[in-house]
This record gives C-alpha cells, structure tokens and sequence, in this order.
C-alpha cells in the first residue's frame, strides 16, 4: 500500500455483518488507540460499519486483524478495505456520526 513521506497510509474500511449495536465502533476506537492509529469510524444506515485508518503498515494490519473478528457479541461478515491516496491527516481516532 501506498504510504505518504512519514510512512503513514490511509485506507477505507467497509465492515458488514452483525456488526451495529455490539460495541463495535467503542471497541474499535480502544483498539485503534492502542495500536497508533488515527481516524474515525461510523455505523452506516445499511447496518455496516465504516472507519478511515491512518498509520503505520503494522499498526493499521494489527488493526484490521481485530475488525475480521470484532467484539465478543459481533458477526462480521466481511471487511473491504480501500487505499486511499489522499486523505487530510488525522489526528486521534474518533467515533463520527
């Protein structure tokens, strides 16, 4: 994946399943933070899940490993995941409306 001079990347992520009402994006934000990574994440009207990921290759692989799985109460079906070229930079990670 494409990383900016810092070696910062930015990707996209799309998770479905049962995936809203089961701590999934409070879980995601511990985690994110956790591993060094920056962005936000959002329940979506289709019962998905939506988060931008900004950091390292490590942090952001580690990350998305938690999202195939989720919280204890989840059934993630799937996880798409984008590069995103360019994305403002991101500071903390926060969950969005």
């Amino acid at each position: 994946m494409p990383r900016n001079a810092s070696g910062e990347m930015t990707v996209r992520v799309f998770i479905t399943g049962t995936v809203q009402g089961v701590s999934f994006r409070a879980t995601m934000r511990e985690r994110a933070a956790r591993h060094r990574v920056n962005g936000w994440v959002r329940n979506r009207d289709d019962g998905s899940v939506e988060a931008v990921l900004q950091g390292d290759l490590e942090g952001i692989t580690r990350l998305l490993g938690w999202a195939r799985v989720g919280p204890p109460v989840a059934k993630v079906s799937s996880v798409v995941q984008e590069r995103l070229d360019t994305y403002p930079r991101q500071t903390g990670f926060r969950i969005v409306p």
